[in-house]
């Protein structure tokens, strides 16, 4: 495929992957907002069709992620292919490990929709929904970490070539970055809270800018490659 194609399908999965994600996460949130885990299993029990439409849409986001690491990789690969091929490993493996996000949240709706005879006893289905609760906290920061790491790598590599404007490229930078020292520490445990999720606010802008400029103006040939 050609560049102008690449970044077309580029920016149009980074748009269905951001709108994926959020639907994903206000359905599952909608379905879990009660307090205590019978109040969450009962809120699955009601929201069961929001929590599989949240199933769907998260197993969309994962198959994006892959999208954009070839898609990415292919436009600038030629600028350093092996921190292109990195970016592109890490952005799978985010994709990958979102597989055990979609496990835990299988779970807990089987937790909340199982009755009769096949249903676990309360105290047993508690334990185990706040496991799988814990799991899906833990599996985000992971494969988010992973993400990071690759946007860093693909937003440098688009800073190093000029592909998009440099102003782009640098808030590109320092938001991955910012991501990469806080999730981390974030899964570490030693800070945490609804306020720590502020620093997704610059990833936020900075991709949904990026995928506008890919969809209307594409991706620049690097630098390095036109002095060739």
């Amino acid at each position: 495929m050609t560049r102008t194609t690449n970044a077309r399908i580029a920016g149009c999965t980074f748009l269905a992957y951001m709108a994926a994600g959020i639907a994903s996460m206000l359905l599952f949130g909608r379905a879990t907002s009660g307090e205590g885990m019978a109040a969450k299993l009962a809120g699955i029990a009601q929201h069961a069709t929001d929590v599989r439409i949240a199933i769907v849409l998260s197993v969309l986001t994962a198959f994006a992620a892959l999208v954009l690491a070839v898609t990415l990789y292919m436009l600038t690969r030629d600028q350093d292919r092996d921190l292109a091929m990195l970016a592109l490993t890490c952005r799978v493996g985010e994709g990958v490990l979102s597989a055990i996000f979609i496990l835990a949240t299988m779970g807990l709706l089987w937790l909340g929709t199982t009755a009769g005879a096949n249903a676990l006893d309360a105290e047993a289905a508690h334990a185990l929904a706040a496991f799988l609760f814990r799991v899906q906290g833990w599996n985000t920061i992971i494969a988010a970490t992973f993400f990071a790491v690759g946007s860093t790598l693909f937003s440098w590599l688009f800073l190093r070539g000029r592909m998009v404007p440099v102003p782009l490229a640098w808030l590109g930078v320092l938001a991955s970055v910012l991501l990469v020292v806080g999730l981390p520490v974030q899964l570490a445990g030693f800070f945490g809270g609804p306020a720590f999720g502020l620093m997704w606010l610059p990833m936020l802008v900075f991709e949904l800018a990026l995928s506008l400029w890919l969809l209307i103006k594409g991706a620049g040939i690097p630098e390095r490659r036109q002095s060739a």
